[in-house]
């Protein structure tokens, strides 16, 4: 057995099948305020043990350690009205060599970063405030020359560390030099499990080849590896080939997210999941349970029981200092550069929106307010 959280009136522990045991004489208070952290381990087995720790996600820290430790109190104290931003994604750069379809950022002829000292110093931030988990985002973060400089600047007893890449500029040297500056995990994203539909939605011929080298150079190196998807209407009928996909090149997790009008997709509004394409999502998330090979992470399943998680529990750092409630919301509340991000932080959760049953990009009006 693993604890969960350990106090002399309240412990939770977890056994290696994911099955929750909770003690203590708080326990029968407690346990309603606790779905959201338990749902993560529902019919889920661990992706990798060090001996000594539980690995069930890319997305969470290792348990028993530190950092789930603070994971474990933010979601008390959000239960009780005190949210953090436990995951920050920090876009360090623009650079990227891709012209995605769907891509999040702002078409302009800038390509604007931030400079280690601000990434640094955004990390330092956002850790004081009790952060867990740090994305590298971009554009293409291996494009960033200081990237294995500021990985290491994340205390791993603190937060982990992960990064988004299309996988292009990550090759066997870098690999191995993310993992010894202690990267916990990386996110191969793709947009299907055919090479030239990839390249189609990338814009670019090859870089699916590019995500392949770069899931078995971080494998090789020893990382966690995550398969990212977008989902959208032109892959949802592809589900089981990403998992056989996924599978095959034998990463540790499959991730999906729903596409989002935002971006170059923001003039695309009717180009997102309908019901029946979430019905497929439903089933095969059933199947993949089922079947145990690998493990799934459906972040539109999740948020059906937590709500939207933007400015609650998301915060975005754009390659320009703005801070935005998450990657898909392009409203700053503040910069990195003129006030502090707890200060920006507190101006978000004043709004009442940041507390919505469910993605606030999906809705007509709160688009239209933007």
């Amino acid at each position: 057995m693993y604890p969960l959280y350990k106090r002399p009136w309240f412990s939770v522990y977890l056994d290696a099948n994911g099955s929750i045991t909770m003690s203590g004489v708080l326990a029968p208070l407690i346990k309603p305020f606790t779905p959201d952290l338990l749902d993560i381990f529902k019919n889920s087995i661990p992706i990798g043990s060090n001996g000594e720790q539980l690995i069930f996600s890319t997305w969470m820290p290792p348990i028993p350690g530190k950092a789930f430790d603070r994971l474990v109190k933010s979601q008390f104290d959000a239960r009780f009205g005190k949210n953090i931003p436990d995951q920050v994604t920090i876009s360090i750069t623009e650079e990227c060599p891709n012209r995605c379809i769907h891509c999040a950022l702002p078409d302009s002829g800038d390509r604007a970063s931030l400079s280690p000292e601000e990434v640094k110093d955004v990390i330092d931030q956002v850790i004081d405030m009790g952060t867990t988990l740090i994305i590298f985002d971009g554009g293409e973060p291996m494009m960033y020359p200081d990237l294995v400089e500021v990985v290491e600047h994340v205390d791993p007893d603190k937060a982990i560390s992960t990064v988004f890449t299309s996988g292009t500029g990550l090759t066997p040297e870098k690999a191995v030099s993310l993992k010894d500056a202690g990267l916990f995990a990386v996110n191969v994203s793709l947009d299907s499990p055919y090479p030239d539909e990839h390249d189609r939605m990338r814009g670019r011929t090859g870089v699916f080849d590019d995500a392949s080298s770069a899931i078995k150079n971080s494998l090789a190196a020893g990382l966690l590896v995550d398969i990212y998807v977008v989902l959208s209407p032109m892959n949802i009928h592809n589900l089981k080939e990403f998992y056989s996909l996924a599978s095959n090149l034998g990463v540790h997790e499959l991730s999906f997210y729903e596409i989002v009008p935002t971006g170059r997709w923001i003039d695309h509004e009717n180009d997102v999941l309908s019901k029946k394409d979430r019905e497929i999502l439903d089933s095969f998330v059933e199947w993949a349970i089922a079947d145990r090979r690998l493990r799934i992470f459906s972040i539109p399943h999740v948020m059906r029981s937590t709500g939207c998680f933007a400015g609650r529990r998301w915060l975005h750092i754009t390659p320009e200092g703005d801070v935005l409630p998450c990657a898909c919301i392009p409203i700053p509340y503040g910069n990195i550069r003129e006030e502090s991000i707890r200060t920006i932080w507190k101006r978000i959760r004043k709004d009442p929106v940041y507390n919505a049953e469910s993605c606030l990009m999906r809705d007509p009006d709160f688009r239209k307010r933007i």
